[in-house]
């Protein structure tokens, strides 16, 4: 009789983990969910699990090195910047993720906040609710038409943003050492230096991955080369901008304004001074949201860690 996997889930946003049980009925696996997110916690649920389930919990190297026989970590998401892939190549423990999913909702949220903060209806909205019908509060209104959309990054999200952006009139750049003159051809977008992007862009929209090297990648020197009027949009990770130096620059009117479904410190805190700002627009992040995008995602990942408990190779593999 073959023997029953164990998979762990450390932590679970979803209503139901309904999608993903049944991609795992594959490999006829039992499914248990921790506790919490807690280091103690998840060594205690995992230590004999034959895979695990991941979506925000940290599994660093000492939860990694007391798992006794995990083959596989499946993360609900795009990154993996809370999994010691190092550590996990090291054990012979397969990664995967997602990098295809909710690329039509982050794109989307991306462009309605662009096109929001533009023409600052959460601040329209806001004075109607307060009873005052009033134009001048909010002018000046500018034109789409003609603007500047800078993208930093050009991977698979902002190459769905851009012809978005584009049926609005906006002209779209982008700054990406790692994409092909070919892809940027192919989306009619003007491959630009990361300098040129911030001096010519009305609307930049960040879609970096969070690395050592990009954290902190948007701080007071890149908002001191932006326009008076620029916007920042944040839907990829929040420590992508310097959060201390963007509260700076939108108390000295270095830039118009910002959307940001991401911060630094997740939930925001309360007393933060990016809160009551006319020019800001904060989303608790969100962008990945959809009832389709959550089943695609917890279906994916499952399967993968399916495939590999059944001596299969799985679709989307990270390598450490």
């Amino acid at each position: 009789m073959k023997n029953t996997p164990l998979v762990v889930v450390t932590d679970s946003p979803f209503p139901s983990l309904d999608p993903a049980k049944k991609a795992l009925e594959a490999a006829n696996a039992e499914v248990i969910q921790a506790p919490s997110s807690s280091e103690e916690d998840i060594i205690k649920a995992a230590e004999n699990a034959d895979a695990i389930l991941v979506t925000y919990a940290k599994l660093n190297e000492n939860i990694l090195r007391s798992l006794k026989k995990c083959k596989a970590i499946g993360r609900f998401g795009i990154g993996v910047d809370n999994i010691d892939l190092k550590v996990a190549g090291e054990l012979g423990i397969s990664v995967n993720y997602v990098p295809d999913y909710c690329l039509d909702e982050v794109s989307d949220q991306a462009m309605a906040m662009i096109i929001s903060m533009a023409r600052k209806i959460p601040q329209s909205n806001k004075l109607v609710q307060a009873g005052r019908w009033e134009m001048p509060a909010v002018v000046p209104i500018y034109r789409l038409r003609g603007k500047t959309v800078g993208l930093i990054g050009f991977g698979n999200i902002p190459r769905l943003m851009a012809p978005k952006a584009q049926a609005f009139g906006f002209n779209v750049v982008a700054c990406d050492p790692y994409a092909p003159q070919e892809v940027f051809d192919k989306y009619g977008v003007k491959s630009v230096s990361m300098d040129e992007l911030y001096e010519t862009s009305d609307f930049i929209s960040v879609h970096a991955p969070l690395l050592p090297e990009t954290k902190g990648l948007v701080n007071m020197d890149a908002f001191k080369k932006m326009k008076k009027t620029a916007v920042i949009v944040n839907t990829a990770r929040g420590p992508l901008i310097n959060e201390k130096d963007l509260i700076q620059a939108l108390n000295n009117n270095e830039i118009g304004g910002a959307g940001l479904d991401v911060v630094e410190t997740e939930p925001l805190p309360a007393d933060s001074p990016l809160i009551g700002r006319d020019n800001v627009i904060l989303a608790p992040h969100t962008a990945f949201y959809s009832v389709e995008a959550l089943e695609e995602l917890q279906t994916k990942a499952a399967s993968d860690v399916a495939r590999v408990l059944n001596g299969e190779t799985p679709i989307y593999p990270i390598k450490a």
